[in-house]
């Protein structure tokens, strides 16, 4: 199991070849273990998660474990939650968002949400809750029952709730709020403590591919997510927030 920093990129792609976790695990492995076919250009990595997302990532020691690891999440039986602070107020307290998941036509960088129906993507579910309201912004939880790419900010950004601070979806400006320059500073200086999508894998639960146990992992909340969400609950309990009526843009 490996805890994953925001900022560390999964596998090498266009403009990250180095210092990715899939090179530290052809390091950690070695060239002289035989427990990988050798034209495996990612050993270990049975499924990974966003540059500037934080959080948890089972990792294989051997092809039978990723086989049997890579099944599970094929089959949608690994149990996935992850938190996300986003943009706005919910009006229920949970809720399903689905619809399928392709690469934008016009941004070759982003995904975008298209109807089931549609034949273009392929089909995402994320099912959500609400954790905390601080009027402006709020934290959820998701659970994924699919694991597609950018799944939550697609589907977030679908509900016009994008990810806090990130840059691809639109959610690194000031979306809800006043036009006060004191409440424009708060935002401003949220996003230099957390500058990427606040997006954390807090907990992951699978079979082991040996025991055939039930394992379940949970990782703390990283500094920067931490600090921000304590900066917007000291704001909602001073009552420095308003009515969603008055916040819309």
């Amino acid at each position: 199991m490996v805890n994953k920093k925001a900022g560390m990129v999964v596998h090498p792609a266009h403009g990250n070849f180095t210092g990715t976790l899939v090179n530290a695990l052809a390091y950690h492995i070695g060239e002289e273990n035989s427990q990988f076919d050798t034209n495996d250009t990612r050993p270990g990595l049975v499924h990974r998660i966003d540059k500037n997302t934080s959080g948890l990532l089972v990792i294989a020691k051997n092809e039978k474990a990723k086989a049997h690891l890579a099944r599970q999440f094929f089959n949608h039986t690994v149990n996935r939650r992850y938190q996300a602070l986003v943009w706005g107020d919910f009006a229920e307290d949970e809720g399903t968002i689905s619809g399928n998941i392709g690469r934008d036509p016009k941004d070759r960088k982003a995904m975008r949400l298209f109807p089931e129906d549609s034949g273009i993507g392929k089909p995402a579910i994320t099912h959500y809750r609400v954790l905390e309201r601080f009027g402006y912004v709020t934290l959820i939880e998701c659970k994924l029952e699919t694991g597609r790419t950018h799944q939550i900010r697609v589907h977030m950004k679908s509900q016009c709730h994008p990810l806090f601070g990130d840059d691809v979806y639109g959610g690194n400006k000031i979306l809800r709020g006043t036009t006060f320059a004191k409440y424009r500073k708060f935002v401003e200086n949220c996003f230099e403590i957390m500058p990427r999508q606040g997006l954390h894998a807090k907990t992951l639960e699978f079979v082991h591919p040996a025991t055939k146990k039930i394992m379940s992992f949970d990782s703390e909340i990283p500094d920067d997510m931490k600090e921000v969400l304590a900066k917007w609950r000291i704001y909602a309990q001073a009552g420095m927030t308003f009515s969603n009526k008055d916040n819309e843009e």
